[in-house]
Parts: structure tokens; C-alpha cells; sequence
């Protein structure tokens, strides 16, 4: 597969001030990540088609994109001016046949397989052959979405994190027929439009949704086995973790149903490896309805003002627990299973260290890294937690990487 930059026919980054001459960004999906993605291009300075099949769905997003920009104003964060001129470059569409050609499309329909995989063969039949392909998708390969595309070389992800107007970060994914050319004009051009991208392979959840699901998985065995109630959990992993929100209120805010699906999907995708098997306790939350703030009830029970209507954490409990054995330390045994699964990444060469790093910390707020985490802990330490716990709950979820004690790691 060439990759050479130098060839003519090779797409070359525009910076913000270049947004005409790069071309138009075209983005197929005017939901919420569409219309941010689409918020963000133009604030770079291209001109933007934003296509939804459905009538009105496109001009609706324009004018929910013209309302927070002039919130941005309101507040002194955008010169007036600058936010017409935003408001100005972006058009709304109905059909891909609206499209012109593009420097860049950026899909952002909901997570389909069909429908992404109809989406691309029929980008790739309209738009020139210098027009980068790619797609928002959190989780969905991207060998499996380009399948029906003639040249999957310039086919990539670009996952953006919501909402993408304020979230800095975006993996930049290369499935294994993606040309190195693609990815790092992508990665430049992310860097222009103002956002920190890091690069991976198409592996099952990228990096952040990939190495956050012992963070999600953890909380609730340990809940669902007794050890500690969901309040105290969540205490120990604020206060004592420095995690901005707890597991199991994060999983409420999020939507157990839509947690309980890219947990699911990451799963399937890696062949049902115990890591990520899908808990009861999750899995009877979606069964009852119990889907978190937007259905008032998930882990917690919520009142009409969004407030928590519950019990109050047990402190005292979770000092004890704390410093205790692993087993039923909430804060010592997810942090070796996320250590765990970001040095498991890692060794597969999937992505960097300093690249997993950031992602966690751009893309969920957590405190640290979770390599400089395992190093400050120290990794033989996690492994021999992790020993540890494989040996109380065998079957492998808890089977340590062999990278943590190989040395490749100093």
C-alpha cells in the first residue's frame, strides 16, 4: 500500500485559515455529535454540508448550532462577528447527493453497521479519490464499516468525544487497510481544527472505551457481590481515587442501556473474553428500566430536580476497606484491572503509552494516566494483585498482562 505524502493526489492538512482551499467538510448525521462535529469545522474555518436523511433534521441542527454560538457570545467567549460568520459556513442537506466534493466527510449516524457500511460505498462512489473517509463510530471496526469500499485506504475514524465543541480529545483509528498517509494528515488536521488527537488501531473500543471498562465492571461485582453498597463505592472512587464522578453514577449519567451496549459490543468483538462479560447487575438495571437520570431511576433513584434520593455512603466502611485486601478494595482492584488493560494495549501495539495516557485523561477526566498510574504504584505490585484476584475469581478476567513484569515497561 503506498503511503508516500509527496504524491500529488495525496490529501494535505489545511489549517483553520486554509478552510476554503482545503475543500468543503461534509458530515453525514445531524444528531448531537454531528452537529458538534460540525460546529467544530466551521469554527476552524471550512465551509460544512451537514446531510441528514431525515426532512428538517439538518436545518433544525444549524439553528441548535446558531443557539450555542450565540450562548459563546453571551458569555464573552466568541466575538459576534466570529460566530456569524461560523453560523454562515455551514449548510444543511438532505441527501449525500447534496454533497460536493469534500476534503474530508465525517459520518455520525448511530452505531449500524448496515447502515455505515451503505453510507461509505456510497461516499466513496460520489466523492473524488483524494477525500478522507471517516467515521465517528465509539466502537465499531473500521476494516468491518469500509468493507464495500473500493479503496479502504482512506478510510479511518475520527472519534470524537461529546459534546466535540468542548472535549478536546479525538482518537484518530486506522483499521489495517487505512494508508499511514490518511492517518497522519488527519491527526495535523484534528491539531488545526484546536484538538489533541491520539492515534490507534481499530482494536474493540479504541483506547478509552477499551481501558475504561474495569473502571464500569469493578464497581458493580463489587456491589452486586456484597461488599460495599453503590454510595460507598462510588465515595471511595471520588475521594480517595480523585475520579471526578463515582462508577456507578457515571454509568446513571451515561444510560445503563447505552453502557450496557458498548460494553456488549467490546465484548463480542473480542470473542467473549471474560475481561468484558456484561454483568448481571447491569444487564437486570436495563431488563427493569432502570436506565439512570433520564428514566429517574438506574443505580440511584432520582427526584424531580435531578438530586439523588438515597442512602448516604458508609465512610467508615470504605476507610476499612481501603488498604484492605485487594479483593474487596474497591480503589486498589480497578485501578490494576484499568493499569492492567492499558499495559495489555499497549504491548499489542495498538497505541502508545503517552497516547493512552492522554486519551484517559482528555477523554473521561481521570486523575492520572493509567501507565504513569501503573508506575507509580509499580507494576509488579499490580501484577501480584492481579495474581492475586485471578486466584480468588479463576477464569481469567483478572489474568495479569505478562507485559507488567517483562521489563518492556522501564
Amino acid at each position: 500500500m503506498d503511503t508516500d505524502l509527496t504524491e500529488p493526489d495525496r490529501p494535505r492538512p489545511a489549517a483553520a485559515d486554509e478552510g476554503s482551499a482545503f475543500g468543503p467538510v461534509g458530515v453525514v448525521g445531524a444528531g448531537a455529535m454531528g452537529a458538534g462535529i460540525a460546529q467544530v469545522a466551521a469554527t476552524a474555518g471550512h465551509a460544512v454540508v451537514l446531510v441528514d436523511a431525515l426532512p428538517g433534521a439538518a436545518a433544525g441542527a444549524v439553528e441548535r448550532i446558531g443557539a450555542a454560538v450565540s450562548r459563546l457570545v453571551e458569555k464573552g467567549r466568541l466575538p459576534a462577528d466570529e460566530a456569524n460568520a461560523v453560523l454562515a459556513r455551514i449548510t444543511p442537506a438532505e441527501s449525500l447527493h447534496d454533497l460536493p466534493s469534500c476534503g474530508l466527510v465525517i459520518e455520525a449516524v448511530p452505531e449500524d453497521l448496515d447502515l455505515k457500511r451503505r453510507i461509505f460505498a456510497e461516499l466513496a462512489d460520489r466523492q473524488p479519490s483524494t477525500t478522507v473517509l471517516a467515521t465517528n463510530t465509539s466502537s465499531i471496526d473500521i476494516d468491518d464499516i469500509a468493507a464495500d469500499v473500493a479503496d479502504p485506504e482512506r478510510v479511518l475514524g475520527l472519534h470524537f468525544f461529546n459534546p466535540p465543541p468542548v472535549m478536546k480529545l479525538v482518537e484518530v483509528v486506522h483499521g489495517e487497510r487505512t494508508a499511514q498517509a490518511y492517518v497522519e494528515h488527519a491527526t495535523a488536521l484534528m491539531t488545526s481544527w484546536g484538538k489533541t488527537p491520539v492515534r490507534c488501531s481499530s482494536t474493540p473500543g479504541f483506547i478509552v472505551n477499551r481501558v475504561a471498562r474495569p473502571f464500569y465492571g469493578e464497581a458493580q461485582r463489587i456491589v452486586e457481590s456484597g461488599v460495599a453498597d453503590a454510595a460507598t463505592v462510588d465515595w471511595i472512587l471520588r475521594e480517595r481515587g480523585g475520579f471526578p464522578m463515582g462508577p456507578l453514577e457515571l454509568t446513571d449519567f451515561i444510560g445503563q442501556d447505552v453502557n450496557l451496549a458498548v460494553g456488549t459490543s467490546v465484548w463480542e468483538q473480542t470473542g467473549r473474553d471474560e475481561r468484558y462479560t456484561p454483568t448481571t447487575f447491569q444487564q437486570d438495571l436495563v431488563s427493569a428500566g432502570r436506565l439512570g437520570r433520564k428514566s429517574g431511576r438506574g443505580v440511584y433513584t432520582y427526584a424531580a430536580d435531578g438530586s439523588v434520593d438515597g442512602p448516604e455512603p458508609d465512610v467508615e466502611l470504605a476507610e476499612r476497606l481501603v488498604g484492605g485486601p485487594v479483593a474487596t478494595d474497591p480503589l486498589a482492584r480497578t485501578l490494576a484491572m484499568i493499569v492492567n488493560e492499558a499495559v495489555d494495549l499497549v504491548a499489542r501495539g495498538e497505541a502508545s503509552p503517552d497516547d493512552v495516557d492522554t486519551a484517559m485523561r482528555l477523554g473521561t477526566r481521570y486523575p492520572k494516566g493509567p501507565l504513569a498510574w501503573g508506575r507509580e504504584i509499580g507494576f509488579d505490585v499490580v501484577a501480584r494483585q492481579l495474581a492475586e484476584l485471578d486466584e480468588a475469581y479463576p477464569g481469567g478476567r483478572y489474568r495479569p498482562s505478562p507485559a507488567l513484569t517483562d521489563g518492556s515497561l522501564t
